[in-house]
């Protein structure tokens, strides 16, 4: 990409998008396109056309999704099946349709089978079944890295597939409806110190373990594999690092300052029992990530809960 390159970041104002608009301008990148869901919604294939066909971008980031923790994906089921599907197949289409000259579509590391090998490669996709509670939302991102490959295999179109690990950052989601893990106990931690609470719940047994990278360490991927990176199939970005829940949970516990204690609601669901990527494939590219997890949560939670004084 050129510095003057018309980019456009589709979902720009959720966690990922925004990291990369952030990385993007602070690169030097000029010519940046976005859109709110109000100006433009990515369902309907026809505002998606006329958008395309009025900007014509260059460079598309498709990073708009609706994205949930495990409770929100297991109830909302056929909003994450039917809304990622329609945002994405609308985006990457109409890159085909006005030649963009490169598409990176980000999914989640939720496609691997519940019980794949760890750490998980890129080559363990469709080998079993997936985990149910998020089941839909991983269809159609697995639904997003075929129809890539499809239009690149049909079409010559590069289209490229980025598969992030647990994310946490600026930008997050704190809803206790709907959000994942971290921030989730971030929030309950923080309003538990706040109001004196002596005791915070905390869903399943604690035993699985989970990887998680900052959102800006994923921005920098993105913008290094639009450069860098142009293969069918995806390509796996995590940290290469995995903590249990419950010593999650003691983290975020200390970092917040909460001083009660912990109780664990084992009728709640774990969820997959470890997810773990394989990074093998993005580090012999020349990238890793740089961004520590107990720094990254500390700077989160400096920043949104004790600078903004969320909840």
């Amino acid at each position: 990409m050129e510095k003057s390159s018309k980019i456009y970041v589709a979902g720009h104002r959720g966690m990922v998008g925004s990291a990369v608009l952030r990385r993007l301008e602070a690169e030097g990148y000029t010519n940046l396109i976005y859109k709110t869901s109000a100006e433009v919604d990515l369902r309907n294939q026809q505002q998606v056309k006329d958008f395309f066909a009025q900007y014509e971008p260059e460079y598309v980031f498709l990073a708009a999704a609706k994205v949930g923790g495990i409770l929100a994906n297991n109830t909302y089921r056929a909003d994450f099946l039917y809304d990622n599907l329609m945002i994405q197949n609308n985006i990457i289409h109409e890159s085909f349709v006005r030649k963009v000259k490169k598409l990176l579509f980000l999914g989640s590391s939720c496609i691997y089978p519940k019980l794949a090998k760890q750490p998980m490669n890129e080559d363990s996709l469709l080998t079993g079944l997936l985990e149910p509670t998020n089941e839909p939302y991983a269809i159609a991102k697995i639904a997003g890295i075929k129809m890539c490959d499809a239009y690149r295999a049909q079409y010559n179109c590069n289209f490229i597939s980025a598969m992030p690990t647990n994310l946490y950052g600026p930008n997050d989601n704190y809803d206790l409806n709907n959000s994942h893990v971290l921030p989730a106990l971030l929030r309950k931690f923080h309003e538990a110190k706040v109001n004196n609470v002596p005791e915070v719940e905390v869903w399943g047994t604690g035993s699985p373990l989970r990887e998680f990278l900052h959102v800006d360490d994923l921005a920098e991927a993105c913008l290094f594999l639009m450069n860098k990176y142009n293969e069918a199939g995806h390509i796996n970005v995590g940290s290469g690092l995995e903590i249990s829940i419950k010593d999650l949970a003691e983290l975020v516990k200390e970092i917040t300052g909460y001083t009660g204690t912990l109780k664990w609601d084992n009728t709640k669901p774990d969820g997959t029992p470890r997810k773990l990527m394989d990074n093998s494939k993005i580090a012999a590219l020349g990238w890793s990530a740089s961004i520590g997890l107990k720094k990254g949560i500390e700077d989160v939670y400096k920043t949104t809960f004790l600078k903004e004084n969320v909840g």
